[in-house]
């Protein structure tokens, strides 16, 4: 079984959230121990949001990867009971159920509980923007 940084890089829906892990220096982080959770937008998240002018700046763009890292091991089902996790950049995400689908900050689950060595990935339609963070979502 892959590491979660070995399987998003084989993941070719993942290709700019690969870029920007390695920019922001957390390929190491995802190749350790964890166990970790990451939920990973997907290049049309990327895409839909029009976000990567806002993440030139290292500072910013680290503080936007490590908002999507949670320390720990957490399957789909338990966010789903959960009102909030706190992120590896130490904001906490919060949890809503819209309309019995789980939602998590501003995204929802496109594919859940990918196992990896280290922990968890779950596949999300929106990227998590740490400076407003809680209910937006850019449609």
């Amino acid at each position: 079984m892959q590491d979660i940084y070995s399987t998003v890089k084989t993941d070719k829906g993942l290709r700019k959230l690969l870029h920007y892990l390695e920019t922001a220096g957390l390929a190491a982080t995802l190749q350790s121990g964890g166990p970790f959770t990451l939920f990973a937008p997907d290049d049309d998240a990327f895409n839909r949001m029009d976000i990567e002018k806002d993440l030139v700046e290292l500072a910013k763009l680290k503080e936007t990867m490590n908002y999507h890292l949670l320390s720990g091991r957490y399957r789909a089902d338990e966010i789903r009971e959960m009102e909030d996790l706190v992120t590896e950049s130490g904001k906490s995400l919060t949890v809503a159920l819209d309309e019995g689908q789980t939602v998590v900050d501003n995204g929802k689950f496109v594919r859940t509980d990918i196992e990896c060595s280290n922990g968890l990935i779950h596949v999300i339609d929106n990227v998590f923007q740490p400076h407003i963070s809680g209910w937006y979502r850019e449609e």
